[in-house]
């Protein structure tokens, strides 16, 4: 124990209930040793992990890790939310009670970590100064390096960020212990793994995976599900799985933010890093703030809304990223970037990786590529020959200051005020390519039945169509009766309000199955709508639809059908 204590004040952390939860933790996990992580850190820990064969080469600046077999996916039916209340219990937020969830993962925790390092990593998931800062500490122990990368490019890293808090117990208590993967039997009726939010605790202890969803507990467990229950705790604010951009008509100098939610594979990431096509890209500028999480609040002082990016990098699905579709993200994981990808292909001569969807085809020459099984594509069976080289949720982790069209406000502490709230699907029939929503009772019922055909982000069947209230449907923390209430109390409580609208960029023609919409650049598009409907709109009052398909695909109010428009 007193190499703990000398651990901890080694490294200047001072906090004593930090202190007294990493004592208990390492004691209880049985971990060999502790050490305190900060940012400075990344480049002693990847050469560690070089060195260990836990991460590999991936060009200049850049590394893969590839993850068990079984462990590539969040799991949700093993994804747990924990309270001391049965009233807390909702649809989807898979409720149990916090007395029996706490000593049933902590005795697959006990000793668990014999032999390795205990990694104590201090962060902050919101910039430094947020009116919502005391919701955005946290501190996570975990037995993976890999981990610790990870969460290096995703948060706000180091003992600094924890040392001045108004209330020093005030902090999110997230341990990660990863288990034997081997011997875990995931997705078997014995299956050992479990990931639970205590959210009336403000803890979260997940047991049995080292995959990102599951792992990066600064991420989705603390920064959707524990935040959602904090900001509805609280009254203050919503914690949402949204991306936020800003829009600048450079004509004009005015200035748009918009926020919204998109279920997995929706488009979500390839909008927040969205280009202008060509033909606009002298009058509109589009800023990336976030592509996946924002916290949304009431400002008091002039009645607007107002949204932070809590995190600090982005972990993008890999499939589909290629200079056509999204050339942001290509040029955020360039080499020297510090990327860790993870289940990509990988060739161990060159160094390269690939993933489908990069380029039309794979690599001709298949000498030394292997899939993100690490099998060599050359010794692969006949019966395998047409399977996917990369998993179908590959990854890439980069951190905000890569990627191309960051805004030079970012680390606003406020953040931004919110002109627009979009939810969009992805569903090859049911909805037209935008509706405008301009009452705000209505746009939260819209985002309460949003639905989206499912992907391999978690598991499930691809393409069945699922319903996923406001994108969170795998984050809920509390009732669904209540998360509606608090969405009409949050954004209601402001004296100017934000529009909704809901897109959907994935229409199909019925005969032959091409999209109707061309997408990506040309998202941008039905975003720069007339304002006679009230919508969001930089185009002067006078100005049309510039592409022939916003006219008819575009309706406020209502959905409709549109079987006609250029193909993708």
């Amino acid at each position: 124990m007193a190499g703990v204590h000398a651990a901890l004040g080694g490294a200047g952390l001072r906090n004593v209930h930090i202190r007294e939860y990493v004592r208990y933790w390492a004691g209880l996990t049985g971990a060999a040793r502790v050490e305190v992580i900060s940012t400075s850190d990344n480049a002693r820990l990847i050469g560690e992990a070089l060195a260990e064969g836990e991460i590999l080469p991936a060009g200049e600046g850049r590394y893969y890790a590839r993850s068990h077999v079984k462990d590539t996916a969040r799991s949700e039916e093993r994804t747990i939310v924990a309270t001391g209340n049965p009233a807390d219990k909702g649809v989807y937020n898979n409720w149990r009670p916090a007395g029996q969830m706490r000593p049933l993962v902590e005795e697959r925790m006990r000793g668990a970590s014999a032999g390795k390092t205990m990694y104590v990593v201090p962060y902050l998931m919101a910039p430094a100064g947020s009116p919502l800062e005391r919701y955005a500490a946290g501190v996570q122990l975990t037995d993976c390096r890999t981990v610790v990368l990870h969460m290096i490019r995703m948060a706000r890293v180091g003992v600094h960020y924890l040392d001045s808090l108004a209330d020093p117990n005030s902090f999110v208590r997230a341990v990660h212990v990863t288990g034997d993967l081997d011997k875990l039997g995931q997705g078997t009726p014995g299956d050992q793994r479990y990931f639970v939010t205590i959210a009336d605790e403000r803890t979260i202890l997940h047991f049995g995976s080292s995959y990102g969803g599951n792992a990066l507990l600064g991420k989705i467990a603390h920064g959707l599900r524990q935040a959602a229950y904090d900001g509805w705790a609280s009254g203050e604010f919503l914690a949402e799985q949204f991306m936020l951009i800003g829009i600048t008509d450079q004509l004009t100098g005015k200035r748009y933010h918009i926020c919204g939610g998109f279920p997995s594979a929706s488009g979500k990431t390839n909008l927040a890093m969205m280009l202008p096509p060509g033909t606009l890209g002298g009058r509109y500028r589009v800023d990336f703030y976030g592509d996946d999480i924002a916290w949304l609040r009431a400002d008091p002082d002039d009645g607007k809304i107002y949204a932070i990016n809590p995190e600090f990098g982005v972990f993008g699905v890999a499939k589909d990223t290629s200079e056509a579709t999204n050339p942001t993200a290509l040029a955020s994981v360039a080499p020297g970037t510090g990327t860790v990808f993870t289940n990509v292909a990988y060739n161990d001569h060159t160094q390269q990786v690939w993933w489908e969807g990069r380029t039309p085809v794979p690599p001709a020459d298949v000498t030394g590529w292997r899939d993100w099984t690490g099998t060599l594509i050359s010794d692969r069976p006949a019966k395998d020959t047409d399977a996917p080289w990369a998993h179908p949720n590959s990854r890439f982790t980069t951190t905000l200051a890569n990627v191309p069209n960051i805004t030079t406000n970012s680390g606003d502490p406020k953040g931004v005020p919110i002109d627009a709230i979009i939810f969009g699907g992805r569903a090859r029939d049911r909805e037209p390519l935008i509706r405008a929503i301009t009452n705000l009772a209505e746009g939260v019922y819209d985002g309460l039945t949003l639905g989206a055909e499912a992907t391999f982000a978690a598991e499930g069947v691809e393409g069945l169509l699922r319903y996923d209230p406001m994108s969170m449907r795998p984050f809920m923390s509390y009732p669904e009766g209540a998360y509606a209430a608090h969405w009409l109390k949050v954004i209601g409580s402001a004296a100017s309000q934000p529009i909704f609208a809901h897109v959907n960029w994935f229409q199909r023609d019925p005969k032959d199955g091409h999209y109707l919409w061309p997408g990506y650049r040309d998202n941008l598009r039905p975003l720069l709508q007339p304002s006679a409907s009230g919508w969001f709109s930089p185009w002067p009052a006078r100005t049309r639809p510039i592409w022939p398909c916003c006219a008819s695909c575009w309706r406020p109010g209502r959905s409709r059908r549109s079987s006609t428009g250029p193909t993708r």
